[in-house]
């Protein structure tokens, strides 16, 4: 394959892609690589990102114009990086409402940044997965324009985003989006809640199937292993303590729209 081949199938790719392209031709030479960047560059036929990553032109398109797949951008940020949160949703298709910001997950400390009309943050692994070595428990790869792409699976979606709900667009964006999904592997669903370690958390998947026990087949068994780690005292829905009603079952204060779904009210 030619150069302008591996342009071909990689529209976002990072320059260790590239050096193992070129290593597999027989070029060894780091500089190759830096020139050969640079040519190409400066012919617009690829265009620069970020430090380290790039994205390529199709031939006659012009590079001021021609944006870069933000779910390939998100998932090259980082060597481990997972698409997570409300881009999964996105990338699953299940997502409420579209988003202008990408998630993604990774276990080292990085910045945010704007791309064009993108923006994209990064999340830290939970502490309690990086500390049982699990952080890809739940974590599939899906392909996007030829490419895999690294994606938390539906079940660890779900948990994730009640576990930090600022990273799904709030609690009714959330709840609206998860109600989509038609099928989730409960016991998977179950397992990775409890993997947190966070009793609040548990507490709100908990809330969520009972809510839909008929749609989504909730057994017992499952809300009655979700019970063994619900919080000791009241806890709230969100982290700025809103008012709701308390969920005893869950001992949990859940705000009134969340319990109502009142979003499904006509006006």
């Amino acid at each position: 394959m030619s150069l302008h081949g591996f342009f071909d199938k990689h529209p976002v790719f990072t320059v260790e892609e590239l050096s193992h392209f070129l290593k597999a031709r027989g070029s060894h030479s780091g500089w190759t690589r830096k020139s050969l960047v640079a040519h190409h560059q400066k012919q617009g036929r690829i265009f620069r990102i970020r430090r380290g990553l790039y994205a390529a032109v199709p031939p006659g398109d012009d590079p001021q114009r021609v944006d870069a797949d933000p779910y390939l951008v998100a998932s090259r940020l980082a060597d481990d990086a997972v698409l997570g949160y409300h881009t999964a949703l996105e990338l699953h298709g299940k997502a409420h409402s579209v988003f202008g910001t990408f998630y993604y997950l990774t276990r080292r400390q990085r910045r945010p940044f704007r791309f064009r009309s993108a923006y994209f943050v990064p999340a830290l692994v939970p502490h309690a997965l990086r500390k049982k070595r699990r952080e890809d428990f739940g974590v599939k790869t899906l392909d996007r324009a030829g490419l895999p792409v690294r994606v938390t699976t539906l079940e660890r979606t779900l948990v994730d985003l009640l576990d930090r709900l600022d990273l799904g667009g709030g609690p009714e964006e959330v709840w609206r989006s998860l109600e989509a999904v038609e099928f989730f592997d409960l016991d998977q669903v179950v397992t990775y809640a409890a993997l947190l370690e966070n009793a609040t958390t548990v507490a709100k998947v908990g809330v969520f199937l009972e809510q839909h026990r008929k749609a989504l087949w909730v057994d017992e068994a499952h809300l009655e292993r979700l019970r063994r780690h619900v919080p000791k005292q009241p806890h709230y829905f969100t982290p700025d303590r809103k008012t709701g009603r308390l969920v005893r079952q869950w001992n949990l204060i859940v705000p009134e729209e969340i319990l109502d779904r009142s979003w499904q009210e006509v006006p």
